[in-house]
């Protein structure tokens, strides 16, 4: 159970640096999607080891990362979120599961929002605006780095997991 524990703090860590990488630079880099699912496998596999996650549970989880996958493409399509997002968003739905899936897009939605709001209110994020690009038809045009919000539900799933 030490060890799983240890798992969720490398996974807020690594969620953390994602989104600050993202409000900097509007990018998330592979390596954090693939340390993520990782260490989903080291999480997952000390957890059927003691007999707290089940092989069916590997199972629902690698469903819930797949199914957020593809509605992570279709948003990509449409150029709602980055490719990176979509990555990382079913990294954290390896841990999210069934159980907290929900949890986690709701989570994710509200901070997007405010993301949003801090874009229209003239917040800077990702690269500084040429100088004359401050209106607020040209913030609604800007690019929101969506990684923040990930974090935000990623954090949520793992304060729920550790606290059992």
């Amino acid at each position: 159970m030490l060890l799983q524990f240890g798992c969720l703090i490398v996974l807020a860590v690594l969620l953390l640096a994602a989104a600050w990488l993202d409000l900097r630079t509007l990018r998330i880099g592979n390596r954090f999607s693939l340390a993520i699912a990782a260490l989903f496998a080291i999480w997952s596999a000390i957890g059927f080891l003691d007999g707290s996650f089940p092989l069916y549970s590997l199972g629902l989880s690698l469903a819930c990362a797949a199914g957020l996958f593809v509605l992570g493409t279709i948003a990509f399509a449409a150029g709602m979120i980055g490719g990176g997002d979509v990555k990382i968003l079913a990294g954290v739905g390896l841990f999210a599961g069934p159980a907290l899936v929900a949890d986690l897009l709701l989570v994710t939605a509200l901070a997007g929002g405010l993301l949003g709001l801090a874009a229209m209110a003239g917040i800077p994020m990702g690269a500084v605006p040429a100088r004359g690009e401050a209106t607020l038809r040209s913030r609604m045009r800007s690019r929101v780095p969506y990684g923040p919000a990930i974090a935000a539900g990623g954090l949520w799933v793992a304060s729920r997991l550790a606290l059992g």
